[in-house]
């Protein structure tokens, strides 16, 4: 009788690489876990960076001070501009100022302060930190016996984590002037009668929602950005791909932060 071949048959390539691409994935995924879990084990220990924090909030939101008034500005005037049309079509142009005031508090202002603080803070410390990985430093630093991760990773997640709802914040109201320059140029509104027309339809859950989308934004933008410069790789090929992803990262993981608040503050209306 001929022998009956029982040995296991190749794996076709196509699925060989969706395999290695998979494994790649959810270690990609470990990292990250690992990375989040030593930052809040390592934050809450001495020695505390306190001048650190301070200078990195400094670079974070001073820095990003003129950039941030003047997108916010744009943004308040546009769409105010914008909203006008359709508003007058219906001869609900009074509603303006509650529009405006509602469209900034609860996504815009939030929203665009993560989105600018993702391109120029996150780029930066992705890029800062993988200078200093591949040219080891790092490793010099954990050498001589100092804690790099809390200096360098820490610090700044610390800082964008405080920073940017604070700039969230001053958006909304940059915006708001914008808003109210815009409506007062045509309807002649008065600062007092727009700015009561624009609070009145916020609840507190608006506020609050708006305040933690800034805070989780922040988090995100720092720590996505310390992961991608800290593990950077490849010389300076890995410093320029830490800070482009840093940058991509960053903003995907706000869109979707962004839906999930929403959906959930939903829930408390």
């Amino acid at each position: 009788m001929d022998s009956v071949d029982t040995s296991p048959k190749p794996i076709p390539k196509r699925f060989k690489k969706t395999q290695n691409k998979l494994a790649e994935f959810f270690l990609m995924l470990h990292r990250v876990y690992a990375f989040i879990i030593r930052f809040f084990k390592e934050v809450f220990l001495p020695p505390y960076e306190f001048k650190e924090i301070v200078r990195q909030c400094y670079e974070t939101g001073v820095r990003s001070f003129t950039l941030i008034t003047l997108t916010g500005f744009i943004v308040g005037v546009i769409f105010t501009k914008q909203s006008r049309p359709s508003l007058t079509n219906f001869g609900a142009e009074s509603w303006l100022p509650s529009l405006v005031s509602i469209a900034i508090m609860k996504a815009l202002a939030p929203l665009v302060t993560a989105l600018i603080a993702a391109g120029k803070v996150g780029s930066s410390i992705g890029a800062e930190l993988g200078s200093m990985r591949v040219t080891e430093q790092i490793d010099a630093m954990e050498v001589s016996g100092t804690k790099p991760f809390k200096f360098l990773v820490c610090t700044r997640v610390i800082a964008t984590t405080i920073t940017i709802p604070l700039l969230a914040t001053y958006v909304a109201f940059i915006a708001l002037l914008g808003g109210y320059l815009n409506v007062s140029q045509n309807e002649g509104t008065s600062y007092l009668t727009f700015m009561e027309q624009a609070f009145e339809p916020l609840t507190f859950i608006d506020f609050w929602a708006s305040l933690s989308k800034a805070i989780v934004f922040g988090f995100t933008i720092g720590i996505v950005g310390c992961y991608q410069g800290y593990n950077s790789t490849k010389g300076t090929e890995g410093v320029g791909k830490a800070a482009n992803g840093a940058v991509v990262t960053a903003m995907f993981l706000v869109f979707i932060e962004e839906v999930l608040i929403v959906q959930i503050a939903g829930w408390f209306r």
